[in-house]
């Protein structure tokens, strides 16, 4: 049996924005998928630190 830990809680700003750690955002360290409205995106991780967004 598998356990998983809950997802952090992402920080708020002073304006009421979410920000959330790509890191925690990327289990494996280096790429999760994220879904809107029926569409799949992947998140990924560089070797350099860098965010890439793709469809």
């Amino acid at each position: 049996m598998t356990t998983s830990e809950p997802a952090p809680r992402p920080a708020t700003d002073s304006t009421g924005i979410a920000t959330h750690d790509a890191r925690d955002l990327v289990p494996n360290g280096v790429t999760a998928d994220i879904a809107l409205d029926g569409q799949v995106y992947t998140l990924r991780i560089t070797q350099a630190g860098n965010l890439i967004l793709t469809k």
